[in-house]
Parts: C-alpha cells; sequence; structure tokens
C-alpha cells in the first residue's frame, strides 16, 4: 500500500474501459456485409453454443 506522499507524487492511473462494440461508433445499427457466420463456445463457466456473425460494415 503506497504512502500519502507516494499518492502526492504519482496518484493512481486511471484504467480505460475498452468497448467491445468500438466499430459502431456509438451507433445503434449500422450497414454491413456478412462475412462469414459460425458458432463458438463462449468462457467459462457459460456453455453453449452461440451464434456469431462477423461483419464488414461498409459505412
Amino acid at each position: 500500500m503506497p504512502t500519502i506522499q507516494q499518492l502526492v507524487r504519482k496518484g493512481r492511473e486511471v484504467i480505460v474501459e475498452k468497448s467491445k462494440s468500438r466499430a459502431l461508433d456509438a451507433c445503434p445499427q449500422k450497414r454491413g456485409v456478412c462475412v462469414r457466420v459460425y458458432t463458438t463456445t463462449p468462457k467459462k463457466p457459460n456453455s453453449a453454443m452461440r451464434k456469431v456473425a462477423r461483419v464488414r460494415l461498409t459505412n
């Protein structure tokens, strides 16, 4: 745990959240073309065959 003096000198670095949907640019819908449609399994502890579409955005 840092001392108060260390925090005054250096401070805490703010963690920047990365969006998982950066390509949408805060737009709810965008036009695109399906490049690949496939199923994949989610990370632990979930399990299913998730339908996924890889989309090339055109606008």
